[in-house]
């Protein structure tokens, strides 16, 4: 028996409007067809009508969970347009901003992952855990999301406690390595609901071009931290894990071990930083030019592109999020699977809706 089921655009428990048709054979899935873009946010049209102060704090709500990541990449492209020099120990404060926040990101993924599967045990478990991130980011920013940390030529906020970041992050990797890990790995639960599910293969993951963990989940061993370092990456040593399997498991596994990766760059980070400065002074405006700024961002890379004419206004903001090329992705994971294993294929790329309808 053939037919098409449409889910979406609304869902009782996603605020985020998407939509994707499923072709069906019996429970099979034989072919699908994602459609987004239902909200137009303006959030690039809006950038080019602010100043850059204000552009900071508008571009920090393109994402909720990647909140500094935007903000972040937006600063990088006016400095290196500006030819700003960012200080020292405001370049490894950021560094430790963006671990702390992808360690949140990928808890909230992983707890998600597993309220999909049934096991609420565990995700009671990894939400503990994310929360005790929560409580690290508040302590260096006051917030627990949008944290306000950059600005033109370095961050707002120094870390007054790094003994209290350095004890959290030392506890999150402790009890991932002892129990989160290994339940993620071994358990027969997760085995049995995530192994062999929604496989993207290394041929159709450069077809789409994903990045990030569902990048690396498919055998493809990119990080811009890694390839092209920046802010001091070059400087701290890390492990880019990479799965071949792309089943969701792998993307599982590749997330988790990033969350290890993570913690040890926190560690030298705070274990290297040097007194100095907070900020390159006070800087509102930079003048005529155009840069690109790329980073690594929790869901893969983060692209900027930014035009100035001279004025406290950019002339020019073009935002390309991670979600934005991964999402067409997911056609491609439900293909001969079960069509009740479509909604956790679907979390599995992590995908952010609002970030694509920016």
């Amino acid at each position: 028996m053939s037919y098409r089921i449409p889910i979406g655009p609304y869902h009782i428990a996603l605020d985020e409007p998407y939509k994707i048709e499923v072709d069906c054979e019996g429970e099979q899935v034989v072919g699908a067809s994602l459609k987004v873009g239902f909200n137009f946010r303006g959030i690039e049209w809006l950038a080019q009508r602010k100043n850059v102060t204000q552009c900071i704090a508008l571009l920090e709500r393109v994402c909720g969970i990647c909140s500094n990541v935007h903000a972040m990449t937006f600063c990088m492209a006016l400095e290196r347009i500006g030819s700003i020099e960012v200080p020292p120990r405001a370049q490894y404060i950021r560094v430790i901003v963006a671990e702390l926040e992808r360690l949140h990101s990928h808890l909230l993924w992983a707890g998600v992952a597993a309220e999909l599967m049934g096991f609420q045990t565990l995700f009671m478990e990894v939400f503990r855990r994310r929360e005790r991130v929560m409580d690290l980011l508040e302590s260096v920013s006051g917030n627990r999301v949008n944290y306000a940390m950059n600005r033109l030529g370095g961050v707002n906020r120094d870390i007054g406690q790094p003994g209290e970041i350095r004890e959290g992050v030392r506890e999150i990797r402790n009890s991932l390595s002892s129990t989160l890990i290994p339940i993620f790995t071994t358990d027969r639960i997760v085995a049995a609901r995530c192994r062999g599910v929604g496989i993207l293969s290394r041929a159709d993951a450069l077809a789409y071009g994903v990045v990030g963990p569902v990048a690396r989940a498919s055998a493809l061993d990119l990080d811009l931290r890694r390839d092209n370092p920046y802010l001091v990456y070059g400087a701290l040593k890390f492990r880019v894990p990479t799965q071949n399997e792309g089943d969701v498991m792998a993307r599982i596994v590749v997330r988790a071990l990033e969350i290890v990766e993570s913690c040890h760059i926190i560690e030298q980070a705070l274990e290297q930083m040097p007194e100095g400065p907070l900020h390159a002074g006070e800087i509102y405006a930079v003048g005529p030019g155009e840069a690109v700024a790329r980073i690594e961002g929790p869901r893969g890379e983060v692209f900027y592109f930014v035009a100035s004419d001279g004025s406290d206004t950019p002339a020019r903001v073009k935002v390309r999020t991670p979600s934005f090329v991964n999402i067409p992705s997911v056609v491609a994971m439900v293909k001969d699977n079960a069509l009740a294993d479509v909604p956790l294929i679907q979390a599995a790329l992590d995908p952010c809706y609002s970030c694509t309808d920016r």
